[in-house]
C-alpha cells in the first residue's frame, strides 16, 4: 500500500506556515508510523506575501523530507472586508472547490486533513471526503480555551465586553480583563468578532486539536477544556499540545553581527527589544523607547522596524535618523546595538548575554524566550498579543507587567519602559520572580519534547490516530 498521506492547510502568514511544516515534520520522524505530508499552498493575496512562501516552500523541498507541495489555483481575493480575521476566513472558503479536488486527487490514502484555525469553513470539505479533519493552533491553550468559550459567553454577555462590570471567566484562567481580549472581541457588530465566534464553534466539529504548547505551560487551562468546561458541558475535541514547536536553522560559519556584538558584552546584561514580523514603530514611540532605554542605564539590543510602505502590510528597515532623537546612537554607543532590520531572534535569545526580552508577545516568540530561560516583558500590539500577556504574567508568572495605552495604539511611556527595564534586568523581587519562573519553564519545554516527554506522547498518540484514518477510503 502506498504510504499514507497527512494533508496540511496553513494559511501564508510566517507565523502560521512555519509553525505547521514544522509540526507535520515531527509527524514524519515518529517510529513506527509510515506517514508523507501532502502541503495544499493557498496563493497568498499580495506579491510580497506570495515571494515569502515561495522562498520558505523552496527551502523545505530541498530538505529532502517526504513533503509533496500542491499549489492551489489563485482566487480572487474580498475586497469588502472590515478587517483581517474576515479576510483570511473569507479568503479561505473561496478555496473550497480547488481543495476537495486536490485531496480527492491524490492517489494515495489520506490520513487526514489538517487545518489553520482561520480554515474551519473547509471542515466541509473533508466531511464530504470522509476524511478525518485536525485543527492545527499556533497560538497557546489560553486563546484555545477562548475561542471554545466565546459562543458561551455570546450567549451570556449580552453587552459589549469593555461594558461589563467586572473580568471575563474563561475556564482555567484567572479572572480576565476585558481590555486583555483581542481587539476584534471588543465590538460584537463587528464581522471580525462574528468570524471569531464562527470559529470557536466549529472547532468542536474536528476530530481533534494539535495545539502549540506544552502542557507544564498550561496544565489547568489544557484540563478545564478537556473536561469540558470551555464548552458548557460537552465533551470537547481531543487535545494534542505537541509543543514547543520550534525550527531551528543550522549554525552558520559566521555569526551574525548582533551575535557578535553580544559576545563583547557580560552575561545577562543585555535586554533584547524585538517586535516580530509585523511589529513597527512610527518616530513618537521611537522617541520614547529611546528615552527609556537611555534612562534606564542598562545594556539593549534594539530591533527596530520602520513603517510599511503606502498601501503594505509590513514593516520596513529603519531609518534611524528619523526614527531617533538626534545623538541617541552616539550617546549609547557603549552600551547598545539598535539593529534597522530582521536580526536572527534564536540566535539571540540563545545568548548567554540576554538577561531579558521586551516582546509583542507573538506565541512563537514566546516559545522561544521560554525555550531559552528568557524572562520577558511583554508589550502587545495586535492579535492575540493581549490575552498572551496577561498569561504570562498572571498564569505564568515568567513576566514582568507593561503599561500599554490600548486607546493610543498600544503606546508605551519612557518613564514605563524604563521602569519595566529595570524591574526585568535589575534583580528586583518581581523580576528575580519571573527569571527564576522562565528558567523553570526552560526546563519544562525541554523535558516535555524529549522521548517519553509529555509532548513527545501526544505527538505518538496523534501519530498513531491519523495512521489509523488513512484506513478510511476518500470519497470521489
Amino acid at each position: 500500500m502506498a504510504t499514507p498521506t497527512v494533508v496540511l492547510l496553513p494559511v501564508w502568514g510566517t507565523g502560521h506556515l512555519m509553525s505547521m511544516l514544522e509540526a507535520g515534520k515531527r509527524l514524519l520522524r515518529r517510529r513506527g508510523r509510515a506517514l508523507s505530508l501532502t502541503v495544499l499552498v493557498m496563493r497568498p493575496p499580495t506579491e510580497q506575501l506570495a515571494s515569502e512562501v515561495a522562498g520558505h516552500i523552496s527551502r523545505e523541498e530541498a530538505s529532502g523530507l517526504d513533503i509533496c507541495f500542491i499549489q492551489l489555483p489563485a482566487v480572487a481575493p474580498p475586497v469588502d472586508h472590515v478587517g483581517i480575521e474576515e479576510f483570511v476566513s473569507r479568503f479561505v472558503l473561496l478555496h473550497a472547490p480547488h481543495v476537495r479536488a486536490a485531496i480527492s486527487g491524490l492517489a494515495c490514502p489520506v490520513a487526514a486533513l489538517v487545518i489553520d484555525f482561520f480554515c474551519t469553513t473547509l471542515l466541509d470539505v473533508s466531511r464530504e471526503l470522509a476524511v478525518p479533519a485536525y485543527v492545527y493552533f499556533t497560538s497557546n491553550a489560553a486563546m484555545l480555551a477562548l475561542f471554545l468559550h466565546l459562543p458561551v459567553l455570546h450567549e451570556e454577555v449580552t453587552v459589549e465586553f469593555e461594558e461589563m462590570e467586572g473580568m471575563v471567566d474563561v475556564p482555567g484562567l484567572p479572572p480576565v480583563p476585558p481590555s486583555s481580549l483581542p481587539l476584534p472581541l471588543m465590538d460584537k457588530k463587528n464581522p471580525n468578532y462574528t468570524w471569531f465566534v464562527y470559529h470557536g464553534r466549529r472547532f468542536m466539529e474536528t476530530d481533534g486539536i494539535i495545539v502549540n504548547t506544552a502542557a507544564e505551560l498550561e496544565q489547568r487551562v489544557i484540563a478545564a477544556i478537556a473536561d469540558g468546561r470551555c464548552t458548557h458541558g460537552v465533551r470537547a475535541p481531543t487535545i494534542y499540545p505537541i509543543g514547543p514547536v520550534i525550527s531551528f536553522n543550522p549554525p552558520t560559519n559566521q555569526p551574525h553581527e548582533c551575535v557578535r556584538w553580544l559576545g563583547t558584552q557580560p552575561p545577562a546584561s543585555v535586554v533584547l527589544l524585538c517586535f516580530g514580523s509585523g511589529g513597527f514603530f512610527t518616530a513618537p514611540q521611537a522617541h520614547e523607547i529611546a528615552r527609556g532605554l537611555e534612562h534606564s542605564g542598562h545594556r539593549f539590543l534594539w530591533v527596530l522596524r520602520g513603517p510599511p510602505v503606502p498601501g503594505g502590510r509590513k514593516p520596513t528597515d529603519a531609518n534611524l535618523e528619523e526614527l531617533l532623537p538626534d545623538g541617541f546612537l552616539e550617546r549609547t554607543k557603549d552600551k547598545g546595538l539598535v539593529w534597522p532590520t530582521i536580526a536572527p531572534q534564536k540566535e539571540i535569545l540563545a545568548h548567554s548575554a540576554v538577561g531579558g526580552f521586551v516582546t509583542h508577545g507573538g506565541w512563537n516568540s514566546v516559545l522561544e524566550s521560554l525555550w531559552f530561560g528568557v524572562p520577558m516583558a511583554p508589550w502587545p500590539l495586535y492579535a492575540e498579543q493581549h490575552l498572551n500577556a496577561f498569561v504570562l504574567v498572571a498564569g505564568m508568572g515568567v513576566a514582568v507587567a507593561m503599561k500599554v495605552d490600548r486607546k493610543r495604539k498600544n503606546f508605551v511611556e519612557a518613564a514605563e519602559l524604563e521602569r519595566v527595564v529595570k524591574t526585568l534586568m535589575g534583580g528586583g523581587e518581581e523580576g528575580w520572580k519571573a527569571r527564576e519562573k522562565a528558567m523553570e519553564m526552560k526546563a519544562a519545554c525541554r523535558m516535555a519534547v524529549e522521548e517519553g516527554g509529555s509532548s513527545y506522547c501526544a505527538l505518538q498518540r496523534l501519530s498513531e490516530e491519523l495512521y489509523k484514518g488513512a484506513a478510511v477510503e476518500v470519497k470521489k
